[in-house]
């Protein structure tokens, strides 16, 4: 690509978000609030699709013949995988082909492979898993581009805070309504119809997008396939989209075949070796990196640790609580997912106190706070006795974790937006939402690897609550990692002149 091809390239990004902040500007506040709402349901849905399979999980789990817990964790991974490991790339898409048709598409494709799932009660477990995995590719297409379009509409301010602070807070918001629908729809009509449902919102959605998003320019006309392909950094996205996918599958197969499986060490070793790729490929010889690490600091580094390790333990803690509340105290999936419904506000509560504070302190106290918070979370039901009431332990830390995922999430979006120069704005939204979701996926292999190690077989209550202890007490590791990594931070930043108006 010679300097005329990057430069209307450029150009046509620049384009891009003038044209969205004009035509925003001319909108009506019902078609304001319409934009708002749509862009922020992308977040909600992809939380849905979350809580959706996991509160029947059991029920699921029964009807396709699955009862081994290493094969059940992964109808959560799967999805949580591809919706990590591909935002990147379908960012870069955005940036090329426009964030108002990256985001469409993945409303619709969101719907298809919700319909595929739905449909996997015709066949076998290993297609739902495969159109679960496949249907995290719609919330990939939909998060960058959601913030992108958020990002390019609002200049900096109380405003723009405030809806980045409610886009994070649905997070919550739809992992409760998803989980309480499927529950509701699992018993008392056919867990099918959950993923039908999901698929005829996300139709909704999609069209809904088209009536309201501003309309952006694409990619230039006279920019050639061999163009196209520098841009969109296909080698780079292929080393690193395989290496995390086979360390993932590595970690998460681990604990249903064990570790002395030959094939898992291979797969985790030339998944590494293709990170490693990536990384050199990325440095030394990509064109147009997917991921510029020249322009990322040390600070980056720290504060993905810190999302990395909170969302992690996040991912342990609501998949494992939620196995403990049905399989140790016998509750049903509608009466658990009732019990999840106090998130919901907390979350959104936690979103706006986020988008208030970071006016007021430094984004490192924030990032704190919220390690703290998935920590506490995770000890609470750790601790939590088999007979003692819901409104103690196990409500307190419901009302508690939401309050880690809207905290860190808008924290480390602006620490990673003031670390990074101007034109990686979407790389860092990018890195986040990466991390986030990757983590939920990885997490989970950790903690099942520790549960098959401790629960003796599984075979006994008691066994099984051991590997549930043991489960927890990996995430609890997890989010006191997230404290020491910001802890470290907020010394390393304490000199510096506070940029907080």
């Amino acid at each position: 690509m010679d300097d005329s091809d990057d430069s209307s390239v450029l150009e046509a990004q620049i384009t891009r978000t003038d044209s969205i902040k004009s035509q925003v500007q001319s909108f009506s506040r019902t078609h304001e609030f319409f934009f708002i709402a749509v862009v922020c349901l992308a977040q909600f849905m992809t939380q849905a699709a979350l809580g959706a399979c996991l509160s029947p999980l059991t029920i699921i789990g029964d009807n396709l013949h699955v009862s081994d817990p290493g094969i059940l964790s992964w109808l959560i991974a799967g999805y949580s995988l591809t919706a990590g490991t591909f935002i990147l790339f379908f960012g870069r898409c955005g940036d090329l082909f426009g964030y108002r048709t990256m985001f469409i598409l993945g409303f619709f494709w969101f719907s298809l492979w919700s319909m595929v799932a739905g449909l996997s009660v015709y066949s076998n477990y290993m297609l739902f898993i495969f159109a679960r995995a496949l249907q995290g590719l719609g919330p990939a297409m939909l998060f960058p581009n959601a913030l992108a379009l958020l990002g390019s509409t609002y200049p900096p301010g109380m405003k723009k805070r405030m809806v980045f602070s409610l886009f994070g807070g649905m997070a919550p918001s739809g992992a409760v309504v998803g989980a309480v629908f499927a529950a509701l729809l699992s018993e008392q009509a056919w867990w099918p119809w959950t993923f039908w449902c999901m698929a005829i919102y996300c139709l909704i959605l999609a069209i809904a997008a088209v009536a309201v998003l501003p309309f952006t320019h694409s990619v230039p006309k006279h920019l050639q396939a061999r163009d196209m392909f520098i841009e969109l950094d296909v080698i780079g996205a292929v080393l690193g989209v395989a290496g995390l996918v086979l360390i993932n599958i590595a970690w998460n197969q681990a604990p249903v075949v064990g570790w002395s499986t030959a094939y898992v060490y291979v797969l985790l070793i030339v998944g590494a070796l293709l990170l490693v790729g990536f990384i050199f490929y990325e440095m030394k010889l990509a064109p147009k990196p997917l991921i510029p690490f020249h322009a990322l600091n040390p600070d980056v580094s720290f504060i993905l640790g810190c999302v990395a390790c909170g969302w992690a333990s996040f991912g342990i803690w609501i998949f494992y609580l939620w196995r403990f509340l049905e399989k140790i105290r016998g509750l049903t999936p509608l009466l658990v997912s009732a019990q999840f419904v106090p998130a919901a506000p907390s979350g959104l509560t936690a979103a706006f106190v986020t988008g208030f504070l970071m006016s007021k302190m430094r984004p490192g106290w924030i990032m704190l706070f919220a390690m703290t918070g998935f920590t506490v979370g995770s000890i609470l039901f750790a601790i939590s006795p088999i007979d003692q009431t819901y409104w103690a332990l196990t409500f307190v830390c419901i009302l508690i974790m939401p309050w880690g995922m809207d905290m860190s999430f808008p924290a480390a979006t602006v620490i990673l937006s003031d670390a990074v120069g101007r034109r990686h704005q979407g790389i860092a939204a990018s890195l986040v939402t990466t991390v986030v979701n990757y983590s939920i996926s990885i997490g989970l292999g950790f903690a099942g690897t520790v549960e098959v190690h401790v629960n003796s077989g599984g075979q006994t209550f008691n066994d099984t609550l051991k590997g549930y202890r043991g489960a927890s007490y990996m995430g609890i590791g997890l989010g006191v990692l997230g404290i020491v990594l910001s802890l470290v931070y907020l010394v390393k930043s304490a000199r510096r002149p506070s940029l907080v108006k």
